[in-house]
């Protein structure tokens, strides 16, 4: 494998829409992060995912189904080198593994046949209003870190008993067997993500085979209130599918929500056995005056129960 991603391109393809190497340009430069509330993780973009693609905004090159991406891996120190680059104009985007948000260069790529182009130093401002109260899970476009139950039904695939088993078949009837009467709960500080937090927030299923809308609660201590003042919820989505998430403060049974994704998705990541999909960021807007000193809930509902594949990946 090795030597066939060094051999490209190759050299033996005769068509003249198949561009050799010295048709083709190439991209280096060095990315780093700099956030004022990071205390871990400032400095180089270690193992940025790096990638060129049509001009457009911060994110949508995972929207984009025309043309050529050209993506690589940056190393430890944030270096990057994207080669065999077709000759056209990009923006330069990326994603850092345990940081949040998406980067953009600013300015326009533009590459020409046999150009090898250097950019500046690039740096990464996370999305911020303040310092991070806590977290669960990283930001990883992922849903890999959270708990994938084993597979205790009768398709079983063997080759994914000890990597990859989110990708054994039927896992979201498990939540049903974990959570049979009350939903998961969360208790920020006491509880562990990779144990206690659902790969996804599915739905349950009735003894009378009909399916369920399920509530999740997130369970934190605050030592002061800024009443006056707004907190940010943040959620990240790996994957969702028809699904819909809604949060509410302190009060499961409050009429409206005071925030909803609305219907989102269609990638099918659990149908497929996929652990992420189009990644979905949101931020809502909570005021202060909803939270009190002390112990305190959010609810992470997903109302939406036509069909067992709804769910999202937080």
């Amino acid at each position: 494998m090795r030597k066939e991603v060094r051999s490209w391109p190759y050299s033996f393809p005769q068509s003249p829409d198949f561009l050799k190497s010295d048709q083709r340009g190439s991209v280096i430069g060095r990315l780093s992060v700099k956030d004022q509330y990071l205390k871990v993780g400032n400095g180089p973009a270690r193992f940025a995912h790096v990638g060129l693609a049509a001009p457009g905004d911060v994110g949508s090159w995972e929207f984009q189904t025309k043309g050529y991406q050209f993506w690589t891996q940056a190393n430890e120190r944030g270096i990057f080198f994207i080669k065999a680059v077709l000759p056209g104009i990009y923006n330069l985007y990326s994603w850092v593994p345990g940081v949040m948000g998406n980067y953009m260069y600013e300015s326009s790529v533009t590459v020409t046949p046999g150009t090898n182009i250097k950019l500046p130093r690039l740096v990464f401002k996370p999305p911020r209003d303040g310092p991070t109260l806590w977290e669960i899970g990283i930001p990883d476009r992922s849903a890999a870190e959270f708990y994938v139950p084993p597979n205790e039904t009768k398709y079983i695939n063997k080759l994914y008993l000890k990597q990859d088993t989110f990708r054994q078949y039927g896992l979201w009837e498990r939540y049903t067997e974990i959570y049979p009467k009350k939903d998961l709960v969360f208790t920020v500080g006491t509880s562990d993500y990779k144990k206690d937090w659902f790969f996804a927030h599915v739905l349950r299923r009735l003894r009378n085979g009909k399916l369920k809308a399920t509530t999740w609660k997130i369970v934190f201590d605050l030592s002061k209130v800024d009443r006056a003042g707004m907190y940010k919820l943040r959620l990240v989505l790996a994957a969702a599918h028809l699904a819909e998430v809604e949060v509410r403060v302190n009060r499961r049974d409050s009429r409206r929500p005071y925030f909803t994704t609305g219907l989102i998705g269609r990638d099918d990541a659990i149908a497929r056995h996929g652990i992420h999909g189009v990644l979905h960021s949101f931020t809502a807007n909570l005021p202060g005056y909803l939270f009190v000193k002390g112990s305190n809930a959010i609810f992470l509902d997903q109302p939406r129960n036509e069909d067992i594949f709804q769910r999202s990946n937080v």
